[in-house]
């Protein structure tokens, strides 16, 4: 079993059973809200039929008690009572030996252990294999790198640009200066050339203000 997407299963192991293989993560972690994929796959030396059925259950934290959440056997039948109605829907494929599961809108109520037991006559288990998962609320520490990677791909090309900016506007005052010292008078050519300067620095700045909206914008909408 594993989650897909942003998080996902740790520590993959193989079951073997008389007759059906099964191949599972012994952990799966996931976050409040965010869609969960539980997947439980399977080998078996027979054909599949109409007789293979599939049991998922939950066992809450530090107790003994067991629930049933979903049955298959030719139809999806998930559970219509409990903490799970509603919020677990099928996600395999028997013909490719897929057994998986979602879990929609998952709490903190949610952590615990997971089976998933196929059997598919004449194909028999003896061994069930277990999933802890665990879910969790997205931290502040989620959130703040993202703002970071924000920062690196916006803040930063901004910034560079504000430099050659003011090294350009620095050495062109510095040209300035030499010239009016020596008496030096521009010639049109020169005087034409300044005005495009001028306007290519204005568009610069236009350029540093611009990111630097894109960035406070983006960063709004991430909070």
């Amino acid at each position: 079993m594993q989650q897909s997407g942003a998080a996902g299963g740790r520590g993959r192991a193989l079951f073997p059973l008389l007759g059906v293989l099964f191949f599972q993560d012994a952990h799966v972690r996931g976050y409040v809200g965010e869609k969960i994929k539980l997947r439980c796959t399977f080998k078996s030396t027979s054909h599949v039929s109409d007789k293979l059925t599939i049991d998922w259950t939950y066992r809450p934290p530090s107790s003994s008690r067991t629930e049933s959440i979903f049955h298959y056997q030719s139809f999806q039948y998930p559970t219509t009572a409990g903490t799970f109605r509603d919020r677990i829907s099928w996600a395999g494929d028997v013909y490719k030996g897929d057994a998986s599961i979602s879990i929609s809108n998952p709490t903190l109520k949610d952590n615990g252990t997971f089976s998933c037991a196929v059997k598919n006559p004449p194909d028999v288990h003896h061994n069930i294999p277990l999933t802890e998962l665990t879910v969790t609320e997205r931290g502040f520490g989620t959130m703040l790198s993202s703002v970071a990677l924000l920062s690196i791909l916006v803040f930063i090309p901004s910034a560079v640009v504000v430099v050659l900016l003011l090294l350009r506007m620095g050495r062109k005052a510095t040209g300035l200066k030499k010239r009016s010292k020596s008496g030096y008078k521009k010639s049109s050519i020169e005087v034409s050339d300044d005005t495009d300067q001028e306007e290519k620095d204005e568009c610069m700045a236009r350029l540093c203000v611009r990111c630097a909206e894109c960035l406070d914008s983006d960063y709004e909408e991430t909070y």
